[in-house]
């Protein structure tokens, strides 16, 4: 190996470590998770995330959310439709996502989303305080449910509900942690259309089940 690319490999090598090391929080990775109301299906054309670092994470999140019903192995449409769509649930889990890694804590997490039940194109931008910041690199000692064991927890995800008529809330958490929220949002209509007027118009498909829902019992506006 001659000097020259042994100097780059050991500058790059130092420039990784310091990344890394410098990072403002005491874990590897945060976590983004997104859900849905129960029928109100949801699909998450694009979620980036804009570090405190200065560096923009293109999908950090993507494709359907976590939500109870119609769960995947629903079959036919149901006698009896047991989800109920209306408000937030008083603690949610960490809805259907994946850790950002090799990135900072959040400073802003921008959606696009199709909310397929109305069927609309929506986006906006949730800020992230540094009050929230501080509490995701808070450590808590907390007793775990799952096993009955004392540990130092941290809220190191952040769930974001989507609901019809453009509604985004947002929560950060912990796998042992009482949910705290963050914002809630009123989304923008975006007048180009799905996939940014690639696609034709044509809009994810709602299915069997969840249009059976809306057809019988709407939309519950005004309860998220």
């Amino acid at each position: 190996m001659n000097k020259l690319l042994s100097l780059i490999l050991s500058a790059f090598v130092l420039s990784g470590c310091t990344t890394a090391n410098s990072r403002s929080m005491p874990y590897e990775a945060w976590r983004l998770g997104f859900f849905a109301p129960a029928y109100m299906e949801v699909w998450i054309e694009t979620a980036d995330a804009i570090g405190i670092d200065g560096m923009v994470r293109i999908q950090a999140g993507s494709g359907y959310p976590a939500m109870s019903y119609p769960s995947a192995f629903s079959k036919g449409i149901p006698e009896v439709f047991k989800g109920k769509p209306a408000g937030w649930p008083v603690r949610m889990g960490w809805g259907k996502g994946k850790y950002v890694k090799g990135a900072d804590l959040p400073k802003q997490i921008y959606v696009r989303w199709q909310s397929l039940v109305e069927p609309q194109i929506y986006h906006t931008r949730i800020d992230i305080p540094e009050s929230i910041r501080d509490i995701m690199r808070k450590g808590e000692k907390t007793l775990c449910p799952a096993d009955g064991k004392w540990i130092t927890d941290y809220r190191k995800a952040i769930v974001i509900g989507l609901a019809p008529g453009g509604i985004a809330k947002a929560w950060v958490t912990g796998p042992c942690l009482t949910p705290i929220e963050i914002a809630r949002v009123q989304a923008k209509v975006d007048p180009t259309g799905p996939y940014d007027g690639k696609s034709g118009g044509k809009y994810r498909p709602l299915s069997p089940t969840s249009k059976a829902y809306v057809e019988k019992f709407g939309v519950p506006y005004g309860s998220w």
